[in-house]
């Protein structure tokens, strides 16, 4: 591999573990997604640094081209978290729903106890005007 490329690999990586760290930092990003990120990093910097096992890496995957081999298990690593992702994703909208359904439903209760309350409160005026009449009337 080229020392250009390789320089220009390891930076990338380098890059990319700071920019993790800085997301961490900051709040932005939680860790068990900082964790995966930075596996994914971690085997890159590794392959940019170690030559030899990339030619490994490379022959058995059938490229002729080591550098192209970083790029393949780079675009492997997005692959899985982008499905990481996905799946985490749909938990959250399975989860949303079932959030709201119950929201939902406790909203008719508190509807249904409010109409109760009024109604008794109504029936205690109506009672209250009907006793105030009987007093009047019987004085």
């Amino acid at each position: 591999m080229a020392l250009r490329i390789q320089l220009v690999a390891i930076l990338v990586t380098g890059g990319l573990f700071v920019l993790v760290f800085e997301l961490v930092r900051r709040r932005r990003l939680m860790e068990r997604y900082a964790l995966l990120w930075m596996f994914a990093a971690g085997i890159l910097l590794v392959l940019a640094v170690w030559k030899g096992l990339l030619n490994r890496v490379a022959h058995s995957i059938g490229i002729y081209y080591a550098p192209s081999a970083l790029f393949a298990v780079a675009f492997g690593f997005i692959l899985v978290l982008l499905l990481h992702f996905s799946l985490v994703i749909s938990r959250l909208s399975d989860q949303n729903k079932v959030l709201a359904q119950r929201l939902g439903m406790l909203q008719q209760r508190l509807d249904q106890h409010e109409r109760i309350a009024h109604g008794a409160d109504a029936a205690r005026d109506d009672g209250d005007v009907t006793a105030r009449e009987l007093t009047r009337s019987s004085s």
